[in-house]
């Protein structure tokens, strides 16, 4: 059997429903784990579908992803603005990372315009609502190995 794909969400992602539904939308994290299924399974792939608000937490997952997983799909939420640490965790990857966001954060604040995952990132998917993440799943499956 393939390595799944982790497909990782940081802080306050664990809202997403409730949680400025319009910039976020209405579908909860739940919602969008069921897509990515569904998705992956598409591609005779599986996932590994986490949610943190613990920054350690998630460079944890990422460093668990070298040995065990295919891709990384990560909406890195308020830790792609200040995380260098998940950066070089990122950057220890030999497998595909996409980056993927509810949002367009180039079409937000400033400070939100860039992030340092995406100095690590294979390619960004953003702007979709919950669709990002179905998106970037499908990205993944083309990109892993």
């Amino acid at each position: 059997m393939s390595k799944p794909i982790y497909v990782l969400s940081g802080p306050n992602l664990n809202l997403l429903g409730v949680r400025e539904p319009e910039i976020y939308g209405r579908q909860t994290l739940e919602d969008i784990r069921v897509l990515c299924e569904a998705r992956a399974g598409q591609f005779g792939r599986t996932i590994v579908f986490r949610q943190s608000n613990h920054e350690g937490q998630l460079i944890d997952w990422v460093q668990e992803a070298r040995t065990e997983g295919c891709a990384v799909v990560i909406n890195p939420a308020g830790y792609g603005h200040t995380s260098v640490a998940l950066l070089d965790a990122l950057k220890t990857l030999a497998i595909p990372v996409v980056e993927c966001h509810l949002s367009n954060p180039a079409a937000r604040e400033d400070f939100r315009r860039s992030t340092y995952v995406s100095l690590a990132a294979t390619g960004l998917v953003s702007g979709f609502g919950a669709k990002s993440y179905e998106l970037a799943v499908e990205a993944a499956c083309g990109l892993a190995a």
